[in-house]
């Protein structure tokens, strides 16, 4: 069997490129484990997300960012409802408004905070860090609150309605 052979079947099955589009595929698979560009890509992308929103102004009726397709479509808030004006609110130093419009929102944003850091000083330091996210309750405890503050917020009676944006 030609040793050719073995690279074109792997090709045609699907299993990977040969030559130079699998060493593109092996530095970007590294990328997170990256002791710089994995931090710096991922405030890249959130410095990109909070700049649309900061030029967007979530908070005008009608402006160039998008509505939430679940209150559009189906008139009831969802659980992320409020968070572009949350983010727009805490960019401007507003944390009153940012917890009205949506305050698990908030805590959550801070939670991730918080994960990115273990996630940094893990490359930094090799050591292992655990963080919230690595505890064995946490998937099925955000599950829960999440679950709750889409309820809580739609049921129409005050002062549950209050939290209705």
């Amino acid at each position: 069997m030609r040793a050719g052979a073995d690279d074109a079947d792997a090709v045609s099955a699907g299993v990977g490129p040969p030559g130079r589009i699998a060493s593109v595929g092996r530095r970007l698979s590294t990328l997170p484990a990256h002791r710089v560009l994995g931090p710096a890509a991922v405030l890249f992308g959130v410095g990109m997300c909070c700049a649309a929103i900061w030029f967007g102004d979530p908070t005008t009726p009608g402006g160039a960012l998008p509505a939430c397709p679940t209150k559009f479509f189906l008139g009831i808030t969802c659980p992320g409802c409020g968070m572009q004006r949350a983010i727009y609110s805490l960019l401007h130093g507003d944390l009153a408004a940012a917890l009205h419009y949506n305050a698990v929102g908030v805590i959550a944003l801070a939670l991730l905070l918080v994960s990115f850091g273990t996630y940094c000083l893990r490359l930094w330091t090799g050591r292992r860090i655990r963080g919230w996210h690595n505890l064995r309750w946490s998937a099925v405890a955000v599950l829960l609150v999440v679950i709750a503050w889409f309820v809580v917020r739609n049921i129409p009676v005050q002062p549950f309605w209050s939290l209705h944006v």
